[in-house]
């Protein structure tokens, strides 16, 4: 039996780069929730610091979001993001604690 697993993503803008970010980000809600698996995929930004986001997904497998992570609208955001991006992303992977 699988678990779900929650993935959380904290990325930092360049300055001047937010609203581009905003865009790159909220592109990528629709086909993510589309994916099978995908039980939430929200983005947040920091309202103190506009230039930090955080992407929370909830997955319903280990295996969905691996099938998520090889995504083409997935790669094509990662290559967009990464001129946009003051540092390297981080991701965190948690499963549920029961």
């Amino acid at each position: 039996m699988s678990s779900s697993i929650s993935v959380i993503v904290t990325m930092k803008a360049k300055p001047g780069q937010e609203a581009e970010m905003r865009a790159q980000a909220r592109s990528m809600i629709e086909p993510s929730r589309a994916e099978p698996g995908c039980l939430s995929y929200n983005n947040y930004v920091d309202p103190e610091d506009p230039y930090s986001w955080v992407v929370i997904e909830e997955w319903a497998s280990h295996a969905a979001f691996e099938t998520h992570m090889a995504s083409p609208h997935l790669a094509d955001s990662l290559a967009k993001v990464g001129d946009l991006l003051a540092e390297p992303p981080s991701v965190r992977i948690l499963s549920t604690a029961n």
